[in-house]
């Protein structure tokens, strides 16, 4: 069923937005959708710091966006009263590229004999573009993770600050909430987008959470859930009209 939310953009509409939030990573399903993109676009600007859902949610949303992380179709969402969508126009770009293929045909000598320079630049394309596949075919996934304390005394702050502490190449902390297992102890639910060719959740866990100084906060942390992000070129399409 689709969410109806009212203008973004007043105290109002981020009030329900923030409230609406409350329980909820994404506005729709358990992953980032075309619903998350259509309530970002309608916001004018970052909402404020009091709105604590909002600002998580908002925050998550563009850091996916940085790192392509947004694939899933969504249930529907409409925005009502919201500022008015800006598509981009193809026409430059088509120009650009008429341009860019007017310079090409300019430069090639239908008639003459390959030259030394002719022939390693032909190299060099080829194997720029065998890298560029190379590139684009390297996966992302998504990654849940519960991350459990020792008691009920444990910094939960400083749990999770130690975990976002943790940086390299091809890993993106996203949004994360505290979970109640009981007993006054809470756990930590976070988020985090990995490039699979250069991410092992599993060395990360082992060589960054299982050792000193984390294990003083990190009893353990358990995998939840792991979704293979694939960007298809409707999505794509999408990205470029908002």
């Amino acid at each position: 069923m689709a969410v109806v939310l009212s203008n973004v953009n007043t105290e109002a509409g981020l009030k329900k937005l923030d409230e609406y939030l409350l329980t909820r990573s994404y506005i729709s399903g358990y992953l980032a959708s075309k619903d998350d993109m259509a309530v970002y676009t309608a916001l004018s600007s970052a909402p404020k710091s009091s709105y604590v859902n909002a600002t998580r949610w908002y925050d998550h949303i563009s850091a996916l966006l940085r790192s392509s992380g947004v694939t899933a179709e969504g249930e529907g969402v409409k925005v009502e009263s919201s500022a008015s969508f800006v598509a981009s126009t193809p026409e430059v770009g088509d120009q650009k590229a008429a341009a860019a293929d007017e310079d090409d045909d300019s430069d090639v000598d239908l008639f003459g004999e390959e030259t030394e320079e002719d022939k390693k630049a032909a190299e060099e394309r080829a194997a720029s573009a065998k890298a560029s596949t190379k590139k684009k075919e390297s996966g992302k996934s998504s990654v849940l993770l519960d991350v459990k304390p020792w008691d009920d005394e444990t910094d939960m702050k400083k749990l999770e600050e130690t975990v976002r502490s943790v940086k390299m190449e091809g890993l993106l902390w996203g949004a994360s909430k505290l979970v109640s297992v009981g007993y006054g102890i809470k756990k930590l639910q976070i988020m985090m987008t990995i490039v699979d060719d250069l991410v092992s959740v599993d060395n990360l866990i082992e060589d960054h959470f299982d050792v000193e100084p984390a294990n003083e906060y990190i009893q353990s942390c358990d995998i939840v859930a792991f979704n293979k992000i694939s960007l298809n070129s409707d999505f794509l399409k999408f990205l470029a009209e908002n």
